[in-house]
C-alpha cells in the first residue's frame, strides 16, 4: 500500500482491488479492531489518490466471475450503520408534500430549485401553481419572461428561475426534453450544483450519489462530531464522500430524503434538537457525549453592507411611475419603484425630476423602510412625488 502511495506522488493512476466471495454485501470495511495497521494505511492511501475499489464475485471450478462493486468504507464506524433505521423511519413518518407524488426528474428539479432559501410550507402553493403553467420541460423552455416571473413572484432570487429555464432550453437542445440519467451531466445544467444533481439523480433515477444540504451537513455533523465549518467546499465535500460511501444502491433516494426530512423536522436548525424521536440517536456521537448543540460548527458570517436608498413615489392623476432594472445583477430585470443611492434632502430630488423634464407639484415624506437581502441591506426613505405628468420614461 505504501508502494502505491509513493506511485500516486510519482503522477502514476494506482488501484486495490478487493475481490469479496460473497454475494449480498452491502459494504467492504477493515476490521480496526483486529487490523487497525491495515485500516489506516488504507485510509492514508485513500487520502492520498488511490483508488480503492471492492468488488463481489461469483466463484466456480476454474473460475472468478467479478460481480456488482460494493461501497469501501474507511470513515465513521457509525455512518455505515444509519442506513436501514434511518429510511425505514423515514418510509413510516414521510410528511405529505406534493413534490413526493408522481415523481419525476422535473418534479424534483423544481422542487429542490424552489426550497433553495424558501421554507416548505411557503414552496406548496407555488409548486402547484408552476406544476399547472408549466408542467413538463418544454413549457418551461418556451416560457415568455414575463410570464415565468410573474410565477416565481414572491420566492425572491430569481436567477434561481431565469437559471431554470437556461437549462430547461439546453435539455431541450442536448437531451430531448429529458433530463440527463447522470450525475455529472447534470451537474453540467446551469443553475444545478452537486445538491440539486444528487437529489434528481437518487430520487428520480435512483442513482447512488448524495445529496447534501444544509439539513444533512447538520445531522452528519452531529452524527460524526465533525468540528469542521460546514460553510467551508472542503468540509461539505469531505461530508459528500463519506455519505458516497454509506448510500444504500438499492435505496438511495429514500436514503438521501430520509437525512434531508430528519433534519427538517427532528436535528432541527434552531432550537433543541428531538434527540428522544430520533431513529439514529444510538449511532450519533454528539447525542452520546451531550453535546448536540455544539453542531455544526460555522464560522461567523461577514455583517451585510448597509446601502442607503431614496425611494420616489412618482403619479399624477392617473399613473404610478415604475422602472426595469437592469438585465444584470440584484434583482435583475425586475420592475421598482424609482430610486436613488443615499439619502438625499428635498431641494436634490427636486434637481433630479428637473433632469427627468417633470414637472413637480408636490413632495411630502412617506416614512422608512429596511430590506434585508443575504449580503446587502436596503435602508429606504421615501417621498410622494406628485407632478404634471408621468409620462416621461424613467
Amino acid at each position: 500500500i505504501e508502494e502505491l502511495c509513493e506511485a500516486t506522488k510519482e503522477g502514476y493512476e494506482a488501484y486495490i482491488f478487493f475481490v469479496i466471495q460473497m454475494k449480498g454485501v452491502r459494504y467492504f470495511t477493515p476490521n480496526m479492531e483486529t487490523q487497525p495497521t491495515f485500516g489506516e494505511a488504507l485510509k492514508r492511501a485513500k487520502e492520498q489518490g488511490v483508488h480503492v475499489l471492492a468488488y463481489d464475485c461469483k466463484v466456480g471450478k476454474d473460475s472468478i466471475e467479478i460481480g456488482k462493486e460494493v461501497p469501501v468504507l474507511l470513515e465513521d464506524e457509525n455512518l455505515k450503520k444509519i442506513a436501514d433505521p434511518l429510511v425505514e423511519w423515514y418510509r413510516e413518518n414521510k410528511r405529505e408534500l406534493p413534490w413526493r407524488e408522481q415523481i419525476s426528474a422535473y418534479r424534483v428539479w423544481v422542487s429542490e430549485i424552489m426550497l433553495q432559501q424558501t421554507r416548505v410550507e411557503a414552496v406548496k402553493p407555488y409548486f402547484q401553481r408552476f406544476m399547472e403553467e408549466l408542467p413538463d420541460i418544454e413549457a418551461l423552455a418556451r416560457c415568455p419572461e414575463e410570464k415565468l416571473l410573474k410565477l416565481w413572484e414572491g420566492l425572491g432570487y430569481y436567477n434561481r428561475v431565469r437559471n431554470m429555464q437556461k437549462a430547461a432550453q439546453e435539455v431541450m437542445e442536448k437531451y430531448g426534453g429529458q433530463l440527463p440519467r447522470n450525475y455529472e451531466l447534470l451537474r453540467e445544467l446551469k443553475g444545478i450544483g452537486n445538491y440539486t444533481a444528487g437529489a434528481i439523480a437518487s430520487i428520480a433515477y435512483e442513482i447512488a450519489v448524495p445529496a447534501v444540504d444544509g439539513n444533512v451537513l447538520r445531522v452528519i455533523s452531529r452524527v460524526t462530531e465533525n468540528g469542521g465549518d460546514i460553510r467551508k467546499q472542503s468540509v461539505k465535500r469531505q461530508i459528500e464522500e463519506e455519505l458516497r460511501e454509506v448510500i444504500p444502491r438499492e435505496k438511495p433516494g429514500d436514503f438521501n430524503q430520509a437525512l434531508m426530512e430528519l433534519g427538517a423536522v427532528i436535528c432541527v436548525p434552531n432550537g433543541q434538537a428531538k434527540c428522544q424521536l430520533c431513529p439514529i440517536r444510538e449511532f450519533c456521537q454528539a447525542h452520546a457525549h451531550g453535546r448536540e448543540m455544539d453542531y455544526p460548527k460555522k464560522a461567523a458570517k461577514k455583517p451585510r453592507a448597509v446601502q442607503k436608498k431614496t425611494i420616489l413615489v412618482i403619479q399624477d392623476d392617473r399613473s404610478v411611475a415604475i422602472r426595469r432594472r437592469p438585465s444584470r445583477g440584484l434583482l435583475a430585470g425586475l420592475y421598482e419603484l424609482p430610486n436613488l443611492d443615499g439619502w438625499l434632502a428635498q431641494e436634490e430630488i427636486l434637481e433630479y425630476l428637473r433632469e427627468l423634464e417633470l414637472e413637480p407639484l408636490r413632495i411630502l415624506p412617506i416614512g422608512e423602510a429596511k430590506h434585508v437581502f443575504s449580503h446587502v441591506e436596503w435602508w429606504m426613505r421615501g417621498y410622494q412625488v406628485r407632478v404634471a405628468s408621468v409620462e416621461q420614461p424613467l
